[in-house]
């Protein structure tokens, strides 16, 4: 099936229902009261360290990446000193983050990108990002935000369920996903929005036992017991 590039154009011209849209910037606005220091969790000091913890944090909690970044970046702490590191020694830096040998092929290849393509920086584009061995658009939407203030909206296994839990979606594909929100929030609020997501699927609307009795939301979720939202559900 074909598919058109996913931009804010693209994105605007799906023209969601007007009641769809106030509900979305409704729960954007609770969720802003609730969680008012809603940020990135990965620790991180510049752009090159973001992209790799991000990385890292595939099938891992930020909590044991933060534990383990600050050695492999005492020992790496640029993309020169990773596109050349020992491949053994880089596995066993980030054994504990899971999928070891995976993530250290792609920080390998994404450390000799940046070197042989970028002079060794991170590119603050998302066309350029996307180019980087591992590097999908959640990577590049994290890296985009919080290093480069480029808003975008990052479609992890949280936003994923929160969106169609909220009926605010009812598609899987992360890339569909992030184009429905698009069209839902402000361009603006596209990085604290996935930020206070994320922030609320961790504390509260959890993937197996969401805690719906004290949610702060819970008024404008259509899935929630007792819900007196009713919505048609968005179209595929």
């Amino acid at each position: 099936m074909s598919r058109t590039p996913l931009t804010v154009a693209s994105a605007a011209q799906e023209a969601p229902p007007v009641a769809l849209v106030r509900r979305a910037r409704a729960i954007n606005r609770a969720l802003a009261e609730v969680y008012p220091d809603a940020h990135c969790e990965l620790d991180h000091r510049d752009p090159f360290e973001l992209l790799v913890a991000t990385v890292l944090s595939a099938q891992c909690t930020d909590v044991r990446v933060n534990q383990v970044t600050p050695a492999l970046f005492a020992r790496f702490p640029d993309a020169h000193a990773m596109a050349s590191a020992d491949r053994d020694e880089l596995e066993a830096l980030i054994r504990p983050t899971g999928f070891y040998r995976a993530k250290a092929e792609s920080l390998l290849g994404l450390s000799r990108d940046l070197v042989e393509r970028f002079g060794g920086e991170v590119p603050g584009r998302q066309r350029d990002l996307v180019t980087l061995r591992g590097v999908g658009r959640k990577t590049a939407n994290v890296v985009l935000g919080n290093a480069f203030d480029i808003p975008g909206i990052t479609v992890d296994t949280h936003m994923g369920r929160l969106a169609r839990r909220l009926g605010l979606t009812v598609n899987e594909d992360p890339v569909v996903v992030e184009r429905d929100l698009m069209a839902l929030i402000e361009r603006r609020e596209w990085t604290l929005w996935s930020h206070r997501v994320i922030f609320h699927g961790r504390r509260r609307c959890m993937a197996r036992k969401p805690d719906c009795g004290s949610c702060e939301i819970a008024a404008l979720c259509p899935t929630a017991p007792g819900a007196r939202v009713r919505v048609e559900p968005p179209t595929a």
